[in-house]
């Protein structure tokens, strides 16, 4: 019998995870079918009960419902954990396993993908919310020499590393909050830009000379030119977008679900063209 798995979110329409999983599927000889389940903004507890009495496997969550995902399971993998929030859910006997696929998504689009090693480079993190919490240790774990976060709202940055100095898992890299005029005089290797900026195509107060020669400016939205990816081109910047670490994201939810590992070249590739 067809296993079933799917996407739940609000809104939900846009997702291209049904496309990616049956991508996979394909590959991978799997006998699953993936949907696009749209849960009331107060429901997302009952449609997720309303699933596993259908039958599902497991799900994918994203926006607005990471949280509440967080909050449901009634075990968390350490990933999912460190994150604080939950875009994978594995149904089991005993209950509902949630995992965070982001980091590791991002990281290997990084590193894999655009074959740019994080260890000993200089990163900077702009973002302080659930994006930028998802990756956060996936990134620290590649021991940067440097990782800075820059905010908005400095303060949320600061409760950030205040965090990782307390756990001391990453003490031998240096990591600073940092508001944006501080950035003025510094150069990076690598940039992500783990902000929403780009959905309003609003400008985020960079300084010039923020990129290194050869550097890496690495938006973790796709679809569309976001004005972070124009300034970053500006400046001579190499500029990937966030569709290589949405593939790879769900390559990695397809393994937990399935035990397989696919292929995501040819996936990101057939999406590019």
């Amino acid at each position: 019998m067809t296993d079933r798995y799917a996407v739940i979110g609000h809104p939900v329409e846009h997702s291209k995870s049904p496309q990616i999983h049956a991508a996979f599927a394909r590959q991978t000889a799997q006998d699953i079918s993936y949907e696009k389940i749209l849960a009331p903004l107060d429901g997302f507890a009952q449609t997720v009960a309303a699933m596993r009495a259908d039958g599902f496997m497991g799900a994918n969550v994203t926006v607005p419902f990471k949280l509440e995902a967080f909050h449901l399971a009634y075990r968390l993998t350490e990933r999912a954990n460190d994150a604080g929030a939950v875009n994978t859910l594995l149904f089991t006997g005993e209950g509902v396993i949630g995992d965070n696929t982001d980091g590791v998504g991002l990281v290997r689009d990084i590193q894999h993908n655009l074959a740019v090693a994080i260890q000993g480079k200089r990163v900077l993190l702009i973002g302080a919310g659930g994006a930028a919490e998802g990756v956060l240790h996936p990134v620290l774990e590649q021991q940067p020499g440097l990782l800075v976060i820059s905010n908005r709202t400095l303060d949320k940055a600061l409760i950030m590393v205040k965090k990782i100095e307390e756990r001391g898992d990453f003490r031998f890299v240096s990591v600073q909050a940092q508001a944006f005029e501080d950035l003025q005089g510094q150069a990076f290797d690598i940039v992500i830009n783990a902000t929403s900026a780009g959905l309003s195509d609003s400008e985020l107060p960079l300084p010039p000379g923020i990129f290194a020669p050869g550097a890496l400016a690495y938006d973790m939205m796709y679809g569309r030119e976001t004005p972070f990816m124009k300034f970053a081109r500006l400046q001579q910047a190499r500029v990937a977008d966030g569709l290589g670490m949405l593939v790879e994201q769900a390559a990695e939810s397809f393994y937990l679900w399935r035990g397989v590992r696919p292929l995501t070249a040819p996936v990101i590739a057939a999406f590019r063209a």
